[in-house]
């Protein structure tokens, strides 16, 4: 008498489950692949990468995470949070950083949480630092003949409003909280790449390097493509070489416009959202 065979869905995958074989395919371990493209920012984006990178931590099929970067970084808070995120996930399996284009600034530093950072030739890597950007529209506001009431509780209430201009207090205040990202960012990435915090800050100008002088600098371990890094991460894992493509789902502005449209729509979220910023300038 033949069984009845039962079907449903596993990760999207319409399955058989009466089909033993092909229920042991997908219990194979392998490796995953996650898209990080596009400028890190915004609280509900920050929210999807952390909960991807952790059921990849604890999806016992998923051997070994290589991350796929091309981003110019993003806000301060979001770069530290992911970084922290894809931290743990090395705590537990193998993590490979890919870098296919811009891997620079909160995108780097992520970068610095996997174990081996690989990257093309033409990619560019570094741009460490902070940086605190907002207009000043006291000019135009004049022009228009708009003023401002403001009450405050305290002297400082009102810092970083951009219908006035900062007095010289304020600008040192707000230097020595750049000054303060800035330290939190050496010392991470001297610690994840084994440098010294005095020889990382005499290239940490926020410029950027070719991933050729970034090797040399020690930012990255190894130039190659993205199947290199697929090959290192089955090597450390010790499977089989089977890859899994995961990705969030794009962007409600990409869906509807063009990727370009959704690029400056990521832009001007980006600098939004926080006054400092771990991000290369464009």
């Amino acid at each position: 008498m033949m069984r009845a065979l039962r079907l449903g869905i596993v990760g999207g995958v319409p399955v058989v489950w009466g089909s033993l074989a092909l229920m042991d395919r997908l219990r194979r371990p392998r490796i995953a692949v996650v898209e990080v493209f596009g400028v890190l920012a915004g609280a509900r984006r920050s929210a999807e990468y952390a909960r991807l990178l952790s059921n990849l931590a604890d999806d016992r099929r998923v051997a070994a995470v290589v991350l796929d970067i091309d981003s110019p970084g993003g806000t301060a808070a979001v770069a530290d949070y992911l970084y922290g995120v894809a931290t743990r996930l090395a705590q537990r399996k193998p993590l490979i950083a890919f870098i296919r284009g811009q891997g620079t600034s909160g995108a780097y530093l992520l970068a610095c949480a996997a174990h081996r950072v690989v990257a093309i030739p033409a990619a560019v890597v570094g741009s460490i630092g902070a940086l605190s950007v907002r207009p000043v529209l006291v000019e135009l506001l004049h022009r228009l003949g708009v003023r401002v009431l403001v009450t405050k509780s305290g002297p400082f209430k009102d810092m970083g409003l951009i219908f006035r201009e900062p007095t010289e207090e304020e600008r040192r205040k707000e230097q020595e909280l750049i000054d303060s990202f800035f330290q939190r960012f050496l010392e991470l990435v001297a610690q994840a790449r084994g440098l010294s915090q005095e020889k990382l800050r005499e290239y940490a100008t926020g410029e950027v390097f070719t991933a050729g002088r970034g090797r040399e600098l020690g930012l990255l371990d190894e130039l190659g493509d993205l199947d290199r890094a697929v090959d290192l991460a089955a090597e450390m894992a010790n499977v089989p070489r089977r890859v899994s493509y995961v990705r969030l789902r794009r962007p409600l502005a990409e869906r509807l416009f063009s990727p370009a449209m959704a690029s400056l729509t990521e832009t001007v979220e980006g600098l939004l959202a926080s006054a400092v910023v771990y991000r290369r300038p464009s």
